[in-house]
């Protein structure tokens, strides 16, 4: 058993990884990013853990892998900036099949092990995915996948997929279509990928019709006139916590919004949350806070995105209140607001953003903002890669943007994970976890 939380080493077996190349000729141009796609915001990977109860052969990962990478040929590319008079930032896709970093190593660790101590990353974890060596986020390979080896016969997945060319729903198909050629290889595909980005392209010229509250435009006079939370919570030593909610907590949470509103799991979870966070950070009660959250517009765009899009196909929602309307409100405040932040995202909206996207000056204002990303309902926890579905699925990494997880095997459940400064976790996690239907115990009310 371990001893602590702590990962034992991970031992390679080769010096360094392999490229995993498309397994046959590939498309070789460059790929058009959109101004979703080519944000600032996401310049990074989106890194996956998976465990599974029974390993699936190396050889069989490698070979699938390279046939997936056939229809996924942008995975194996490179990015690299596009160039050109004031466009030096501009980044595309170099769709040249070099490969995708593959790394296979061996853990003596069991799957229960790792079970005990799963319910929030630690900074050991990171040994389970390969560190690539580059001077900047631009050098690294879009994909990177290790296979970690355990010692009771499982094995544990990470990936690393670049965020400018997916999104959740991107890398959910992705993964799904590497598992349908392991388990089915003789069939096709049933969602082709869609790679073109000129369906988001801006307009010419540029045509900024709404309002956009979670953006801001850089000016060198701008510098210190607001509180920066974010950059608060940067400097402090910063610890994971996670908390899961079943149906019937959202049942609770739903019926402490009074008057009665009728609302998803999202727009609930999504309001206690940030106003959890507010309360335990002390702001004063007239500072003004902002809530950031992904939502999939697809099916908002006239006409709709085409299926197997897995390009950055979601935008971030804002809404914005002053801390004490937050706080001394009960959830149909918050509630109310993230509502409205939904349907405001019309098809104009959206355009409307992506034309902003076009001044590079413009960034996600994540100065007084709590950033909820969703990965639940994705199908991410379904993966079967040929020896049955994961007994864990997660982030690598726990980070000051907040996810909401899918839970294995409870479809209905929501766990709820970020990283907040170690002097207020005690106060965050009362906030969180307590006045669910009066109780006082955060274990009667099964978070964990």
């Amino acid at each position: 058993m371990l001893r602590s939380e702590e990962l034992p080493d991970c031992f390679f077996y080769q010096n360094k990884p392999t490229l995993i190349t498309p397994n046959t000729s590939t498309p070789n141009h460059s790929l058009y990013l959109s101004n979703l796609d080519d944000q600032k915001f996401l310049r990074f990977s989106i890194k996956y853990l998976y465990l599974f109860e029974k390993a699936v052969a190396i050889d069989i990962l490698k070979y699938s892998l390279s046939k997936v990478l056939v229809d996924y040929y942008p995975l194996a590319g490179r990015l690299r900036p596009c160039g050109g008079a004031g466009d030096d930032d501009k980044l595309v896709v170099d769709c040249n099949g070099e490969g995708a970093v593959f790394a296979e190593g061996f853990m003596d660790i069991s799957c229960e092990e790792f079970l005990q101590i799963s319910r929030k990353p630690n900074r050991s974890w990171r040994k389970l995915l390969y560190r690539v060596e580059a001077h900047s986020f631009i050098e690294i390979p879009p994909l990177v996948v290790q296979v970690t080896n355990l010692r009771c016969g499982g094995m544990i997945l990470c990936t690393a997929i670049n965020h400018c060319i997916c999104d959740g729903i991107g890398t959910s198909q992705f993964l799904h279509a590497w598992a349908h050629v392991i388990t089915k290889p003789t069939l096709d595909l049933p969602i082709l990928p869609f790679h073109s980005r000129h369906v988001l392209k801006p307009r010419d010229p540029p045509q900024v019709t709404h309002t956009h509250l979670g953006y801001t435009k850089t000016t060198f006079k701008d510098n210190n006139i607001h509180v920066d939370i974010n950059q608060y919570l940067q400097s402090q030593p910063l610890v994971p916590t996670s908390f899961t909610f079943t149906s019937a907590h959202i049942l609770r949470l739903k019926r402490q919004c009074i008057p009665s509103l009728k609302c998803t799991t999202f727009e609930a979870l999504a309001s206690h949350t940030w106003r959890s966070w507010v309360r335990s950070l002390d702001l004063s009660t007239t500072f003004k806070v902002k809530l950031l959250f992904s939502v999939n517009v697809r099916k908002k765009l006239i006409p709709e995105i085409p299926q197997g899009y897995y390009g950055n196909g979601f935008v971030l929602a804002c809404t914005e209140t002053a801390v004490k309307d937050l706080v001394t409100s009960n959830l149909h405040h918050g509630i109310k607001l993230v509502q409205q932040a939904k349907s405001s995202l019309t098809d104009g909206h959206v355009r409307s953003m992506i034309d902003l996207l076009e001044d590079k000056n413009v960034k996600t204002d994540i100065c007084s903002s709590l950033v909820i990303s969703q990965w639940a309902k994705l199908g991410l926890e379904d993966l079967d890669l040929g020896q049955g579905k994961p007994l864990h699925m997660g982030p690598l990494t726990s980070d000051i943007y907040c996810l909401f997880l899918p839970v294995v095997g409870n479809f209905d459940a929501v766990k709820v994970q970020v990283s907040v400064p170690e002097c207020v976790v005690e106060k965050f996690e009362y906030y969180m976890m307590h006045g669910l239907d009066g109780e006082e115990n955060g274990e009667q009310n099964g978070f964990i």
